[in-house]
């Protein structure tokens, strides 16, 4: 489909002179105004990812951010309320001590992962052996019996630490492509090691655990320097920990070569239960048309190897900063403008699906949703998710926004309905107009996207602050249009098989999750 300069769009939509009163402009200098000169970012982010820290499902601490939200709009003089949608396994990280005790001491980068059982308060120390490469897996069921009271490794390990543009800048073409031919070897020959097992990464550690394995030692690593993802266990009783590439290599290299290197791990975590699981939603009532809506929408949860700080803490904020500004600058709006904060969003898009379907009075006046997800960087996509006249509205709103805020925006019309992703997906499949504000790159999916250094000091708050403007003027004037939004949908292109396009279906949510 063909993309349209948001600039030239723009231009078109002025030259009809469809313009808003000038008492419009007033208003977007004041979110302007109040956005630079009274920013709460750096605070709301302080608050956020620092004091109450990550935010997976179930655990303590989204419970204390739901609650943290409320009093902060609460504080802004903005009606906020929890609002639970189902339950989750109840889960609570400790702290992870993990050392190598031999041939020598050194103590090891790494966490236990989300939902892994802990050590019972005390330290398990054993030696560390490797899944071994074996003919079939009938051999790899004689081998089991071995791996009783041993930490088991079970990720390949890696031959280079470096990313691959730190390579490029650096090395000879021909060293490169060694390298990368040899990686991918290596690659390949790890899968048909584990596939001789007769199981999988999933089950793998099940295996091990019924033989009496000590714990599962792993090393996810995200193809960045330092960086691995942190997800959730697979074990039932015994600890399952991930260890930064480096470290990981150390152990497999001496494991390898028979130097028989033994660690000690203390991995404190409590069982806490199902808990109840919530949405934290705040709303600026409408004044004209109350029971139409403009929605802002970011998920509040996040993964626990960092703080989640760019997934989805900046987005959090975000949509927090734009609400503030709103209820101080246009604190009467013509629709309701409600924000929500979606639980369980990495889990399968929870939250907003549980939403969906508990309200279908919002979702059948929805007027606009605007979903901000993938990071700190500054809004550079939009695209109108298969509704076909989204250019329209969409062109019109953003013909208002500050041009060095909208000259960053490229725009795809009518573009493709999001079938998952991030929580707009929830609102599109029921055919309501939902947006994401898809963000500059900023090294995203290999540094913070699920991963051990998603944390505060990765937050670009000038590309927030613009986010910001962004989101709040979006809000302002979708709550203002005369005109009620067009759903139609636009015709989707052929499939694969040659079949016709079809819009996706909402999807139920997960209301009971996480349990053994």
């Amino acid at each position: 489909m063909k993309k349209i300069s948001c600039s030239l769009m723009v231009a078109a939509l002025l030259s009809t002179g469809y313009a808003f009163a000038q008492k419009n402009d007033a208003v977007i200098d004041g979110i302007v105004k109040e956005a630079t000169e009274n920013s709460q970012l750096e605070k709301l982010a302080h608050e956020l990812m620092d004091v109450v820290g990550p935010r997976l499902v179930g655990s303590p601490q989204m419970q204390q951010a739901n609650d943290w939200a409320i009093a902060k709009y609460k504080g802004w003089n903005i009606s906020a309320k929890n609002e639970k949608w189902g339950e989750w396994r109840g889960w609570e990280r400790g702290a992870s001590h993990i050392d190598m005790v031999a041939p020598r001491v050194k103590s090891l980068e790494g966490m236990q992962l989300a939902w892994s059982p802990g050590t019972g308060g005390k330290t398990v120390t054993a030696e560390v052996v490797i899944i071994p490469d074996l003919a079939d897996s009938l051999a790899f069921q004689k081998w089991l019996p071995s791996v009783k009271g041993k930490f088991v490794m079970i990720s390949m390990n890696q031959p280079t630490g470096r990313p691959d543009y730190n390579w490029k800048e650096f090395a000879t073409e021909e060293s490169f492509e060694k390298m990368k031919k040899n990686r991918d070897l290596q690659t390949e020959a790890w899968t048909k090691r584990i596939a001789k097992t007769g199981l999988n990464g999933r089950t793998l550690p099940g295996a091990l655990e019924k033989a009496g394995a000590a714990g599962i030692v792993m090393s996810y690593w995200s193809k960045g320097f330092g960086a691995n993802k942190i997800f959730g266990a697979n074990t039932k009783k015994i600890p399952t920990v991930d260890i930064s590439l480096e470290d990981y290599g150390l152990l497999y290299r001496l494991a390898e070569s028979g130097n028989t290197p033994k660690i000690s791990v203390k991995a404190d975590s409590k069982e806490l239960g199902m808990v109840p699981t919530f949405n934290t939603i705040a709303e600026i009532k409408g004044s004209e048309k109350p029971d139409e809506y403009v929605i802002l929408s970011a998920h509040f949860d996040s993964w626990d190897g960092g703080t989640g700080a760019t997934d989805n803490g900046t987005g959090t904020i975000v949509m927090m900063e734009a609400m503030r500004i709103l209820k101080k600058i246009y604190p009467n709006p013509k629709r309701t403008i409600l924000v929500g904060h979606w639980g369980s969003e990495e889990q399968g898009l929870n939250g907003s699906r549980a939403f969906v379907e508990d309200h279908p009075e919002i979702v059948n006046n929805i007027q606009a949703v605007f979903n901000q997800d993938n990071g700190t960087g500054r809004v550079v996509n939009m695209a109108g998710q298969g509704f076909l006249n989204s250019y329209e509205y969409l062109g019109r709103w953003l013909s208002k926004v500050p041009d060095g805020i909208r000259s960053q925006i490229e725009t795809k019309f009518p573009g493709a309905p999001g079938a998952g992703g991030s929580d707009f997906a929830s609102f599109v499949a029921a055919g309501a107009p939902a947006f994401s504000l898809s963000s500059l790159n900023w090294s995203y999916g290999t540094y913070t996207w699920h991963t051990n250094r998603d944390t505060y000091d990765k937050i670009v708050f000038d590309d927030v602050r613009s986010n910001a403007i962004l989101a709040a003027i979006l809000a302002y004037q979708a709550s203002e249009d005369p005109a009620k939004t067009s759903r139609e949908k636009s015709i989707l292109p052929l499939n694969s098989k040659g079949e016709p396009g079809v819009w996706p279906q909402p999807q139920k949510a997960t209301r009971k999750g996480g349990a053994n």
